[in-house]
């Protein structure tokens, strides 16, 4: 498929801009966020839309898609101030406005058709996180299970330019057989990262390994036990192992980002499940709830504080507050 607008040619099975005669170089990204705006030209597209339909679900820091953008304007002689061809739509997102003629291109050759059946590579730094399987007798603790799953992608978004897989999208997976060359194919993710979680009172068993979803080869795997309340030092020690088995090097984060009380720990994750149940008022109220509690328990912990203040906002967000009942005032008037 070829698509032309103003002097450029977008050839999609070449993987070519041109302006004129003159190739255009372009990142991967920077190429599939044009052709992906470029054919949802008859409507406006999300911040969530570009998520899911260029990164894969993968977690896009603002900034970041920002700079895509800008990147993509660039590439077409456009600016964010005249946006002549991809306007800012306010509180909404994006839309490609130019006149776009395509067509089919030439008949695909035996080169083509060759580039066509080999699948493309995944980024060297893509990684997914499998939901952790929970060990423990009781199935109340799957929250727990899940809470450290999701803080582990978390810790490694923070590694530069670590593309990971959104929890929403890696949660699809849970209680289903695991095939790693399969899910790194669906997904375009080089590693995969599974493991499982046992809880008895106060301790804590980890067990996490690193696969190379290409080959199948275990890169890296270690069991940790801990105190409930080094289970934030546990989190970034696997992080620190993943960053080591990968070479690459992991921004210092803070180290341990400490809970005064254990227990506040423990309410934070159940808090964290309650968010991932279907939107209501009740979901966002027990939420909103065990955050105030663990907040109770520790009061300078930030992680309670953070997890509180997103509930309250996003429970705003998404119109979904507590109604106000109306003074006698505004009741008689």
């Amino acid at each position: 498929m070829v698509f032309r607008f103003g002097d450029h040619v977008l050839d999609i099975e070449r993987r070519e801009l041109r302006r004129g005669v003159e190739p255009v170089a372009l990142e991967p990204q920077v190429f599939d966020l044009l052709v992906y705006l470029v054919r949802n030209r008859d409507r406006v597209v999300s911040k969530d839309d570009l998520i899911d339909g260029v990164w894969g679900g993968r977690i896009v820091s603002d900034s970041a898609l920002t700079t895509r953008l800008n990147a993509v304007r660039k590439a077409v002689d456009d600016s964010g101030v005249e946006q002549r061809l991809i306007r800012t739509v306010p509180r909404r997102g994006v839309r490609f406005v130019g006149e776009v003629s395509e067509d089919a291109g030439a008949p695909p050759g035996v080169e083509r058709a060759s580039a066509a059946a080999k699948p493309p590579l995944a980024p060297r730094l893509s990684i997914v996180v499998l939901p952790f399987v929970n060990l423990s007798n009781n199935p109340q603790q799957e929250y727990f299970a899940d809470g450290i799953t999701a803080d582990l992608m978390t810790d490694l978004s923070r590694i530069p330019d670590m593309l990971v897989i959104s929890r929403n999208t890696a949660f699809t997976y849970k209680d289903k057989p695991i095939d790693t060359k399969q899910i790194g194919r669906e997904l375009r993710v080089r590693y995969v990262l599974e493991g499982e979680v046992q809880r008895s009172g106060s301790r804590v068993r980890v067990t996490a390994q690193l696969i190379d979803a290409e080959t199948d080869a275990h890169l890296w795997a270690e069991r940790f036990d801990r105190d409930v309340g080094d289970l934030f030092v546990l989190q970034n020690e696997i992080t620190s192992r993943i960053a080591n088995a990968l070479n690459i090097e992991l921004i210092a984060v803070e180290a341990a980002r400490p809970v005064e009380h254990p227990e506040a720990l423990d309410y934070i994750l159940r808090g964290r499940a309650a968010l991932m149940k279907p939107e209501s008022r009740d979901s966002y109220a027990e939420a909103i709830r065990l955050f105030e509690y663990a907040l109770s328990l520790a009061r300078q912990s930030v992680e309670a504080q953070i997890s509180l203040a997103g509930a309250l906002a996003a429970r705003v967000l998404t119109g979904l507050s507590v109604p106000v009942a109306p003074t006698a005032h505004e009741r008689t008037s």
